[in-house]
């Protein structure tokens, strides 16, 4: 059972600061303090009658955990490793990395570093908008309903049986009412609870939105793509056994990111029009891949308009992480940048003709929090201003949290990236929580699998097949592929079919069968992960070695 401890508020006015504890509401001349329980509904707003500056609004409640109950908590970003963990885990952040490194490739930009502070004791769990805490089938649901006006941070101390909840907002100009708080607090088992969740938030799916199944050409050629090359691959996908629904185009088609209105010409010399009408024309949507939000350091558009720059407090460019040449963060609310990104998507889905667009590197957007809005309204105002670009055309989402997505796109990725080796490089095992890794990507997509046809179909990311360059074993090949499969609506690969043999094309034909199965239970114990999956009617259970 989950009970109110207590709400703490503090904000700033004048030259002063206040702060208050308190199970009940309270009020003064100038700010209100409302804190109320519907049903299995909580809920602490605030109303101020002159400017205040908030720095918290926490609610600490009291829960008994248990030996052997298994903690969720969704991670900061479609990419944060997020999977269930037991009472006497521990959460690392970066503070292990050397500063020089951490700061070189920008790893705090990726994730929560900046703002949410990684303890590092047993018991001290993190993630943010949804969890739970599982107690064999039943279900102790915790989900923030008001995520538009502000991320929630969900903590636990299992040690001291406290279940916290913080509103991101520290720094919010606030003169009038802020919705705060409000949480579903409810338990039952695992359908009956996300159902009601989602029913509370009023979450409909895009008629648009069908499973898909297709070829993107990143993990096969990554930037390393041209007409011919991608040509090659689909012909192969025009002649596979099983029809292709999407043939996309990733990253490397752009002269250089952020630039979208250049193509690569030397890759694609009659340009990026004539390649959708290839694609539309071999039967599939053509889809193409971009990262609206930034550009990176080598680009026309950071050379030429630094004002369109997101900037921190001193003036400095925002970082959004370290690939390409370094990139930085663009203002969704600078007029001119609007305007470009419109110009963007107009030319994109209008002239070229491309009808499903991957928008990747989502989170830079809100990577600092504006005086008068929380990094959760910045990101919903993003989310809402790339439905209005993207018109009818599809939207993927990537490197988005994910609650922000909820209800605004088509599909989403609800892990990490793939890697041809199981765990990535040993060296980069030490790195940060959105790392690409196959192992972690299988166990985003399955302990994230309630978020498929409620939230929208989610993107479990690719599965791999080939042998070239590839160090995945048999046996975790179709680990990815299956769960993939049966908990997520976006079976892509990178491989070139045309080089598939008889084990390939049994393996694929598994997947295909898999696609349509209920995941009703998933256990990790250790290095083993078990799956039991509703097919038809039979009931299949696997062991994956994890």
């Amino acid at each position: 059972m989950i009970k109110l401890d207590s709400v703490t508020f503090s904000y700033e006015y004048g030259d002063e600061t206040f702060t208050v504890h308190t199970r009940r509401s309270i009020k003064s001349d100038l700010v209100s303090l409302d804190i109320s329980t519907d049903g299995d509904v909580f809920t602490a707003s605030v109303e101020s009658s002159d400017e205040i500056v908030i720095t918290e609004l926490t609610a600490t409640f009291r829960f008994g955990y248990c030996e052997s109950d298994r903690i969720f908590l969704n991670g900061y970003q479609s990419w944060t490793d997020s999977y269930e963990h037991t009472i006497y885990d521990k959460m690392k952040g970066i503070d292990h990395i050397p500063y020089g490194i951490a700061d070189k490739h920008a790893f705090s930009q990726y994730g929560d570093y900046t703002f949410t502070g990684y303890s590092g004791a047993q018991g001290e769990l993190h993630g943010w908008s949804y969890g739970y805490v599982r107690t064999g089938d039943s279900y102790n649901f915790v989900g923030s309903l008001s995520e538009d006006c502000g991320f929630t941070l969900i903590r636990t101390k299992t040690y001291s049986d406290e279940l916290i909840f913080s509103k991101d907002c520290r720094g919010l100009a606030l003169s009038g009412r802020y919705g705060g708080l409000k949480l579903l607090l409810t338990d039952g088992k695992e359908n009956e609870v996300f159902d009601r969740y989602f029913d509370l938030l009023g979450m409909k799916l895009r008629p648009e939105a069908k499973p898909i199944f297709g070829y993107t050409s990143w993990y096969r050629h990554y930037q390393n793509i041209s007409a011919d090359i991608l040509g090659a691959d689909l012909r192969a996908m025009e002649e596979s056994a099983h029809k292709a629904d999407v043939f996309q185009i990733d990253d490397g088609w752009e002269s250089v990111v952020g630039d979208w209105l250049y193509a690569d010409h030397g890759k694609f010399p009659e340009g990026m029009q004539a390649e959708a009408k290839r694609i539309t024309e071999a039967g599939m949507i053509p889809g193409i891949w971009l990262a609206p939000f930034v550009c990176e350091q080598n680009s026309i558009l950071y050379m030429t308009h630094k004002s369109w720059l997101l900037q921190n407090d001193d003036g400095s460019y925002v970082k959004g992480g370290s690939n390409w040449s370094g990139f930085y963060a663009l203002d969704i609310y600078n007029p001119d940048v609007r305007d470009y990104l419109r110009d963007v998507f107009d030319t994109v889905v209008n002239v070229w003709g491309f009808r499903l667009l991957k928008l990747d590197f989502l989170y830079a957007a809100c990577i600092i929090p504006r005086r008068d809005k929380t990094r959760g309204q910045v990101m919903a105002d993003a989310m809402d201003f790339l439905r209005e670009c993207a018109g009818d055309a599809l939207i993927l989402a990537c490197g988005v949290p994910l609650a922000s997505a909820f209800g605004r796109v088509d599909y989403c990725r609800i892990g990490c990236d793939v890697s041809l080796d199981w765990d990535d490089k040993p060296y980069m095992r030490f790195a940060h929580r959105e790392r690409i890794s196959t192992r972690t990507t299988i166990l985003d997509t399955v302990f994230r699998r309630q978020l498929n046809g409620r939230a929208f179909l989610s993107d479990p990311d690719v599965f791999l097949l080939r042998s070239d360059g590839n160090t995945l074993t048999t046996s975790q090949k179709m680990a990815l592929g299956e769960v993939n499969a049966a908990a997520g609506s976006v079976l892509f690969t990178s491989d070139d079919v045309a080089f598939y043999g008889d084990e390939e094309q049994r393996l694929l034909g598994g997947f295909m069968r898999m696609r349509g199965a209920e995941v009703l239970t998933a256990v990790l114990d250790e290095n083993e992960l078990t799956v039991s999956y509703q097919l038809g009617e039979k009931l299949v259970t696997r062991t994956y070695k994890m």
